[in-house]
């Protein structure tokens, strides 16, 4: 407040310049243009009134902000619904404006939403040495492959890896789930990061795991066999063990489309692109 006062006075008083009184005052010039319109917007000018103290200067210059009462999101349905697939948040939002125009920004939408998970989940930390796991599984959405010539239009498999540590990506469009598209996705991967984990947690696709079995599930011989051959392991997450496969569970909203950019097509049909 004493700066406020110092600006009225040297600018009512004394003449000055708002460069001036910034200058004098070590301020910006732009705080000294926000003080002398807000005094004007409240009607002072200088000398102040001798009974207008620090406290009732700064109420009528600083009002408290009236935030509108806007409408509150439906946040458990919300939250229900993410767990859909092809459901995000963004498109939880968009919903949500259709039916309150007025409503929250996207970005206030996102926090409150955020602020009412936190209070309501339980989390555990899970620290992931470096090099240690690759989380892998196919994304729940598939991408529309276009045949320029044809016309035909194929779905294809995006198939997703993520390390544990780094969270560093890998992400690849297949033709189908089936067990050689799924061990070359592997042997791309593997290419693609430089080296090859420790481990390699799956989710139970029939590709990986032809018999689940708890904890002690039987894993497809080919699958096996590549894992020999590399010197990894196979641990393919425990149903209903959701710390198992934390990694796998978001690999949804990694596959981005935007991230597929190289199509091979052999013998006129597309066998991968990355």
């Amino acid at each position: 407040m004493k700066h406020i006062r110092d600006v009225l006075r040297y600018r009512h008083k004394d003449g000055c310049s708002n460069r001036q009184i910034a200058s004098y005052l070590q301020l910006s010039p732009g705080t000294v243009r926000n003080y002398l319109r807000r005094a004007e917007a409240a009607g002072l000018r200088w000398p102040l009134p001798s009974d207008l103290n620090d406290e009732a200067l700064s109420a009528l210059l600083f009002p408290p902000k009236v935030l509108p009462d806007r409408a509150q999101p439906n946040w458990p349905m919300i939250h229900k619904r993410l767990s859909q697939r092809g459901m995000t948040l963004e498109r939880a939002w968009h919903e949500y404006r259709r039916v309150y125009p007025d409503g929250y920004s996207y970005g206030h939408f996102c926090v409150l939403y955020r602020q009412w998970s936190d209070q309501r989940n339980v989390t555990m930390r899970l620290h992931h040495k470096a090099g240690e796991k690759v989380f892998v599984d196919f994304a729940g959405t598939t991408v529309d492959v276009i045949d320029q010539v044809t016309g035909e239009v194929t779905d294809a498999q995006i198939f997703v890896g993520v390390l544990g540590c780094s969270n560093y990506l890998y992400v690849e469009a297949l033709p189908d789930q089936k067990l050689r598209s799924w061990i070359g996705t592997h042997v791309r991967m593997f290419e693609f990061f430089g080296a090859v984990p420790q481990i390699v947690v799956c989710d139970n696709l029939k590709s990986a795991v032809t018999r689940p079995r708890g904890k002690n599930p039987e894993i497809n011989e080919t699958y096996l066999d590549f894992a020999r051959h590399y010197d990894t392991k196979i641990s393919p997450a425990r149903p209903r063990k959701p710390q198992d496969k934390v990694r796998i569970d978001h690999l949804g909203q990694f596959a981005d489309p935007c991230l597929v950019v190289v199509l091979v097509i052999v013998q006129g049909k597309f066998q991968h692109f990355r």
